[in-house]
């Protein structure tokens, strides 16, 4: 048996969850979220014990490894309808910085033209500081929504665009990140 996939999973008090077929849905103060799930795994809702129940109806390969997944992927979806998932960044480098307007997040890091990403729909993002002061002082935002995997992915996505390098530091790093400096290159001393 799974050990994660065996674990109930608890519903808090102001979030509704409907099992319809193989369709979850889960209902909470901050949005509201659907997957449909595999049919080698059923799930039911016990509201006596306000907890959901994963199990499996087989003991194929295919089943065991999506037991645990099912349960993970469906407690993600309780857990950011209730309180939501969040990402911070951070851009480095003179000259860099971030700017929102409407849906249009705009990220400014040294390329030609500055790299413009639409925000979806169920995501938000707060500026914090809008320009890089040099190495000091980086530009900060936040990316937040209750679906785990759409705010992973436009981190990634941001990030991507230009990450940090070893020399100086400079790009988008998540807060927090430690990044590997090394030494520059060291010229000799005047030869003869």
């Amino acid at each position: 048996m799974s050990r994660i996939g065996k674990l109930p999973i608890a519903i808090p008090d102001k979030i509704k969850v409907a099992v319809n077929g193989l369709t979850v849905s889960v209902e909470g103060p901050i949005g509201k979220l659907s997957w449909t799930h595999r049919s080698e795994i059923s799930v039911q809702v016990d509201e006596a014990g306000k907890k959901i129940i994963v199990a499996r109806n087989d003991e194929s390969r295919q089943s065991r490894a999506l037991h645990g997944l099912t349960r993970s992927l469906i407690q993600n979806m309780i857990e950011g309808c209730s309180k939501g998932f969040s990402k911070s960044l951070e851009v480095y480098g003179v000259g860099y910085g971030v700017a929102l307007q409407g849906n249009k997040f705009t990220l400014t890091c040294g390329l030609s033209h500055p790299v413009v990403f639409d925000v979806p729909a169920g995501l938000k993002i707060e500026v914090k500081t809008a320009q890089a002061r040099g190495d000091s002082e980086p530009a900060r935002f936040t990316i937040s929504g209750a679906d785990k995997q759409m705010v992973g992915e436009l981190a990634a996505r941001v990030r991507k665009v230009r990450k940090p390098e070893p020399y100086k530091g400079k790009g988008v790093r998540y807060a927090g990140e430690h990044v590997r400096r090394k030494v520059g290159k060291a010229f000799a001393g005047a030869g003869g």
